[in-house]
């Protein structure tokens, strides 16, 4: 059976010119199933966003290897990547003026391309993505008038409209009141549930990761 990603021997850090490799971590083995939500747990500054940049492509691995359904990711072109990977990191990112749900839209960048209109399948996606995360109310809005718990829920909408089997959240809930956290890990294993995909977040919080 294809596993949603595997990892073997994956050794984790940065690499800068005329320097020895700083290793953060490694090497590591593991594989993650679809369906199911995974939480990587650790105090902050250990490297579990080092670990889902790597596994998300957004750095290289200084050894090891990472497939996704069976892929080596580090064979695959960007658009091809984010057709399989999709990710939602804790930096807040510009998006000017722009509404709730042209950034939700923005997911679909991957099969559309930049210019591409958007065809009935992806408004079909996108519409899967606001109602699985009940962002219906506020897709009218500039993202720049919401909370920071409705943001978050607007960035997960932006990763299930990407419609990846794995998706990758690095620390979610930071920053969020305890209602809010809550709803998000609730949101969240319920999508993968739900969605059949692989759902992996960091947080440094043991007890909603418990949930």
């Amino acid at each position: 059976m294809v596993k949603a990603l595997e990892i073997r021997d994956l050794v984790i850090g940065y690499t800068s010119k005329g320097t020895k490799a700083q290793v953060v971590a490694g090497p590591i083995d593991l594989s993650m199933e679809t369906g199911q939500l995974h939480c990587l747990v650790g105090p902050n500054g250990v490297g579990k966003s080092t670990l889902l940049r790597t596994l998300a492509g957004v750095q290289p691995p200084l050894d090891g290897r990472v497939t996704i359904l069976g892929m080596d990711i580090e064979s695959l072109r960007n658009r091809d990547l984010a057709r399989l990977i999709s990710i939602v990191l804790t930096e807040r990112i510009g998006f000017g003026n722009l509404s709730v749900y042209d950034i939700i839209a923005m997911g679909r960048t991957p099969h559309t391309g930049w210019f591409g209109s958007l065809e009935n399948k992806d408004k079909s996606i996108i519409s899967q993505a606001i109602s699985s995360t009940h962002t219906e109310s506020l897709v009218n809005s500039s993202i720049h008038t919401i909370s920071d718990g409705e943001r978050q829920k607007v960035m997960i909408a932006r990763a299930l409209a990407q419609d990846t089997p794995v998706i990758f959240l690095d620390e979610p809930t930071a920053h969020l009141d305890l209602p809010n956290r809550i709803e998000i890990i609730r949101l969240l294993r319920n999508l993968a549930a739900k969605t059949n995909k692989a759902i992996v977040m960091s947080t440094h919080e043991l007890d909603l990761a418990l949930q």
